[in-house]
């Protein structure tokens, strides 16, 4: 009988591709890297060297696929990995990194390190490591359609709230509209005037839309676990969703890894092209913008900055959007010393702010996002990720600092409104 370690690191074997053989055989260890980790530079660990994170999968690399490698492991000068050091590994996979891509990003040989961490959390989760909290909200999104594990009547419910409030009919599974959007469960569940807001915004563009009863949740645990089969079963769910109501854009809302793989990781995983395009809704209003069905006539004059999502922004592409519409309600936006591509991770991305043993480190990191904004002076800052705005709000909250964080599709619709009221 097959162990789950066995398991583990039959799955290392498996995922370990060309591309990945190509970064283990070019990394030349120049620790770049570890500079553009905020997990390294915020705690002076090596551990947290991002390339060290995928150790155990370089050495199975080297001892299965390479002939310096498999003679080494015959006379003894390279060891077989062991369980402990896979359990080991699950803090620098998981616990400790947000996936958020800025490693690859500065790697001067183009290494894309992120690709390696996922395919690592793969065989960990293979084996049985994956962390208690991801594995639940894999299992509570594939048995409710939700992360968070509510049932469609508690978004029914939402959606009737925001109706009473703006006055507005909310389409649920109405076939042929313009967008089939997506919600993640921070969304309805702490963040829901989004659902209002985007009714709003919408009706005043003419901007036809629905959302589905049966993929609704844009999140995907699977994503964070490096689980393809999970993160295979929720994008189905969309397509078959977005196929059946016959509509040919689907909204990835303000959460970045949403937007990741329902955009780019999606076709790759399912194995075979949407029939259907993807915008993350800020690319969305940005066209409503330019084509003249998103108007404001005044801007406030409050100090405010941007933190750009690393998943959206970074690895996703979506830098200008946002700039673009800050500047059309703002006359006083400031621009974050590190920003668009280069920004510092929030540090609760890639599922790390579920999981309970990370806080202390997410506290500790938080740091350098908190360095970013006080030098700014500025009192709200927005962005354009559910996850980042927690992050945000907590650690604004534990360091005492003095600001409002905000979703940027919030401060559109409260800036249209309170324009349309006057």
């Amino acid at each position: 009988m097959t162990t789950s370690f066995e398991q583990g690191i039959n799955t290392l074997k498996r995922v370990i591709d060309a591309p990945i053989a190509s970064y283990f055989s070019s990394c030349t260890r120049c620790g770049l890297c570890a500079q553009a980790c905020v997990f390294y530079t915020e705690t002076g660990d090596a551990k947290y060297t991002p390339i060290r994170r995928v150790e155990p999968m370089r050495r199975i690399w080297e001892q299965e696929y390479t002939a310096v490698g498999k003679l080494k492991k015959l006379i003894g000068l390279s060891k077989t990995v062991t369980e402990q050091e896979l359990e080991d590994t699950v803090e620098l996979a998981f616990e400790s990194c947000t996936t958020c891509g800025r490693c690859s990003m500065v790697c001067p040989v183009g290494n894309d390190i992120v690709y390696m961490i996922r395919r690592m959390r793969e065989g960990l989760t293979a084996a049985g490591l994956g962390p208690k909290e991801l594995r639940a909200a894999a299992v509570r999104t594939l048995e409710t359609g939700s992360v968070m594990g509510f049932p469609m009547k508690t978004l029914e419910a939402q959606v009737r709230a925001a109706e009473e409030e703006t006055g507005i009919k909310i389409n649920i599974d109405e076939p042929n509209v313009d967008y089939l959007l997506l919600l993640s469960s921070a969304e309805v569940m702490q963040f829901n005037e989004i659902i209002a807001a985007l009714a709003q915004i919408f009706q005043e563009a003419k901007v036809t839309w629905t959302l589905s009863s049966t993929a609704h949740e844009a999140g995907n645990p699977g994503m964070h676990l490096g689980s393809s089969e999970i993160e295979a079963a929720m994008i189905n769910k969309i397509v078959e969703a977005a196929e059946e109501l016959n509509i040919k854009n689907v909204i990835s809302p303000e959460c970045g890894h949403a937007y990741m793989a329902i955009r780019w990781e999606g076709p790759n995983v399912i194995g075979r092209p949407y029939p259907f395009k993807v915008y993350h809704i800020i690319e969305v209003l940005d066209k409503l913008r330019e084509e003249g069905r998103m108007n404001t006539e005044c801007c406030d004059a409050e100090r405010i900055t941007f933190h750009d999502p690393c998943q959206a922004a970074r690895r996703g592409g979506v830098n200008e959007p946002q700039r673009n519409l800050l500047n059309m309600v703002s006359s006083n936006f400031i621009e974050m010393e590190d920003r668009k591509a280069c920004n510092w991770c929030c540090g609760g991305g890639g599922g790390v702010n579920s999981i309970e043993k990370s806080e202390p480190l997410m506290d500790k990191v938080f740091h350098r996002k908190r360095a970013q904004i006080e030098m700014l002076d500025v009192t709200t800052v927005v962005t354009m990720c559910a996850t980042c705005r927690n992050a945000l709000e907590e650690g604004a909250e534990k360091n005492g600092m003095d600001i409002r964080v905000m979703g940027l599709t919030e401060v559109l619709a409260n800036r249209l409104l309170k324009e349309k009221k006057s």
